[in-house]
């Protein structure tokens, strides 16, 4: 069972900055946003030539990614006499074979891009695909090597009780479906990115908000924002 962590907070709240000390050559950064990493010098690190950067919001293509992870090599679909479909791994590729670290930022985008990439089709079915695509994503990470970290980034929603006038920031999600899951509820560890006074910071406990983390990690309700020391 791997270790699935996740970062939800605003844009500019430090969620992709956190990730700058992160090896890599043990880490696999997949950009669903397609915006690029947040600190300079990023490109001669990440990148396609080094196989550790991959732009992409496609939720199939990120569950290939997360197995050709988990079984360390290439992988590509083939199809026999009777027109199955399998998927084959090639041994002799073992392109991910020192990945300790998986970055999914965000999963915002790949929502997003899925729900404008099928804004045309009517009905419901097209809300139930992308919930099990969403979900199904978080429970492979959830079942990958132990030796693994996966760290899923998120953007929050804030809202306001209309009665009690309370403030409660969660994960934000598209469509009822995934609200009905809490997407939050899949992780041990979930941090809230925040700048506070100038500082960038990870909540790690709840403060109106959906932020947790597993009893006796973290002494402080903040911690520097820096995924390494998480």
């Amino acid at each position: 069972m791997a270790l699935c962590i996740a970062i939800m907070g605003e844009s500019g709240s430090g969620k992709t900055t956190s990730m700058r000390n992160l090896p890599p050559e043990k880490t696999l950064y997949i950009d669903a946003d397609g915006k690029g990493l947040q600190w300079r010098g990023w490109r001669k690190a990440f990148n396609r030539e080094a196989c550790n950067y991959i732009n992409t919001s496609d939720k199939q293509q990120v569950i290939d990614l997360l197995e050709m992870v988990e079984h360390k090599y290439k992988s590509k679909w083939t199809q026999n006499e009777q027109g199955q479909w399998t998927k084959q791994y090639f041994p002799d590729k073992p392109v991910f074979e020192n990945v300790e670290y998986v970055v999914i930022d965000t999963i915002n985008g790949i929502m997003v891009d899925d729900e404008m990439a099928r804004m045309k089709e009517k009905g419901y079915d097209k809300w139930v695909d992308l919930a099990a695509a969403v979900y199904g994503i978080i429970v492979y990470a959830l079942k990958m090597r132990p030796e693994l970290t996966v760290i899923f980034t998120a953007h929050t929603q804030t809202e306001r009780d209309d009665v009690t006038g309370e403030v409660f920031t969660r994960l934000k999600t598209n469509g009822r479906k995934l609200e009905k899951i809490a997407l939050e509820s899949k992780f041990s560890n979930v941090l809230r990115a925040r700048c506070i006074n100038g500082e960038f910071v990870f909540e790690t406990r709840a403060n109106s908000s959906t932020a947790k983390t597993s009893m006796g990690a973290f002494e402080t309700e903040t911690i520097p924002n820096d995924i390494m020391e998480v």
